[in-house]
């Protein structure tokens, strides 16, 4: 529903106003930019540890025998959902207001709460704290989190997956003063960050 010319093509593909050749610069762009490099080292640890939480606490709750497998999982993912379409009005409005940088904040906040209430609340009902602190997964959590809980057990895999998730708290604080002015809603249209 974006209009048109809210759009600058340019920037969204990589290039500047005062470059001559038309070619998108792709991951050029990538390490060029240090905002957008520390949100991609963000958010690709805050996915490592969010993919395999669901799955697994799923699975947590069926082999404590709190919980029936097909009504535990389907219970899950319909919270998580319906969470989630509320949660991104709010989200969207507060970006609006305050910048981006609050918002994905508030977020890598939440996945250590949710992996803390995970690792303490192994019952059915636990499927609506876990799942209300939900966000989006990603292919390699699962694979690591299915391996520390073969190996060391539920509760701890949801400590572990929480530790990923700090490590994008970290960067995302540590680098607070390159960040934010890159985040701030009235940053400029297109791409919103530029070079450092």
């Amino acid at each position: 529903m974006a209009p048109r010319g809210a759009i600058d093509d340019d920037a969204a593909r990589g290039l500047r106003d005062d470059e001559a050749d038309d070619k998108a610069k792709g991951w050029q762009a990538l390490f060029e930019c240090k905002p957008l490099l520390v949100l991609a080292a963000c958010l690709g640890l805050f996915h490592l540890g969010n993919g395999a939480m669901l799955p697994l606490y799923g699975l947590a709750v069926v082999a404590a025998h709190k919980g029936e497998p097909a009504s535990t999982v389907a219970l899950t993912i319909v919270v998580a959902q319906a969470v989630m379409v509320v949660a991104s009005i709010f989200a969207m409005r507060m970006a609006e207001a305050r910048g981006h940088w609050l918002v994905l904040l508030i977020n890598f906040i939440a996945l250590p709460i949710r992996s803390l209430v995970a690792a303490a609340i192994i019952t059915g009902w636990g499927v609506y704290p876990v799942q209300i602190l939900d966000g989006a997964g990603a292919s390699l959590s699962p694979a690591i989190g299915g391996a520390i809980a073969q190996a060391g057990g539920y509760r701890i895999t949801f400590v572990i997956l929480g530790a990923f998730a700090l490590g994008s708290l970290g960067l995302w604080l540590g680098f607070r003063s390159l960040l934010r002015p890159a985040c701030d809603h009235d940053a400029g249209a297109g791409a919103g960050m530029s070079p450092a």
